[in-house]
């Protein structure tokens, strides 16, 4: 299945709530939830209206495919982590959370170089940040608690660096990372907690819909 390259937008309108695909504009009134809050298309609004009720596989495909979007991950490579969260100790969906939230392309939009996982998984692939001071152009790669992310320094001279070092420590980090503004470096403190990942997600539905 080819990345989507349509308006980010009705994917949000798609799943009924904000998934924060666009960065600051998810925040403004430009939002498309706050002006369209319906599904997209030439029915979608019509369909806030009615009342039938979705089926058990309807919930679990909808949950599925709202994280898969959130974290912008294509289908087969969803359904590696969710393997690799099944032979994980602990709860699997949890599990899931954790390596998706443990994504080099996540945390880098975690720490806050980035206003959107989109732009940050551009940022890495253009070769602009350093893992352990090796550079890394794998959005998908897995940082682990200890592992070091740094602003490369020929980076840093960038118009883009130099205006975001300015706003930098305004930015509100998770607990499990730490971010020095000064030297635009991270680090991986130790893995999130299902309490520091999104409410919102039902991570029970995605496990029943790859148990079927």
């Amino acid at each position: 299945m080819a990345r989507y390259l349509g308006p980010v937008c009705r994917l949000c309108r798609r799943e009924g709530e904000k998934l924060f695909l666009k960065g600051e504009r998810c925040f403004s009134t430009k939002c498309a939830m706050e002006r369209r809050p319906y599904p997209p298309g030439a029915r979608g609004r019509e369909s806030q209206f009615r009342r039938r009720r979705a089926s058990d596989y309807a919930l679990q495909l909808r949950e599925k495919q709202k994280v898969r979007r959130m974290y912008g991950v294509l289908e087969r490579q969803f359904r590696r982590y969710y393997k690799e969260a099944l032979r994980r100790k602990g709860l699997t969906g949890e599990n899931l959370l954790i390596i998706l939230e443990s994504r080099l392309d996540n945390i880098v939009y975690r720490l806050g170089f980035a206003s959107s996982r989109a732009q940050a998984r551009q940022l890495v692939r253009h070769g602009h940040f350093y893992v352990n001071g090796r550079r890394a152009t794998i959005p998908s790669m897995l940082l682990k608690p200890g592992d070091e992310l740094s602003v490369r320094p020929q980076s840093r001279q960038r118009k883009y660096f130099k205006d975001l070092a300015q706003v930098l420590d305004e930015k509100d980090v998770p607990n499990w990372l730490s971010l020095d503004p000064l030297n635009m470096t991270g680090r991986v403190l130790n893995l999130p907690t299902r309490e520091e990942i999104a409410p919102s997600i039902q991570e029970q539905l995605i496990v029943e819909y790859y148990s079927r």
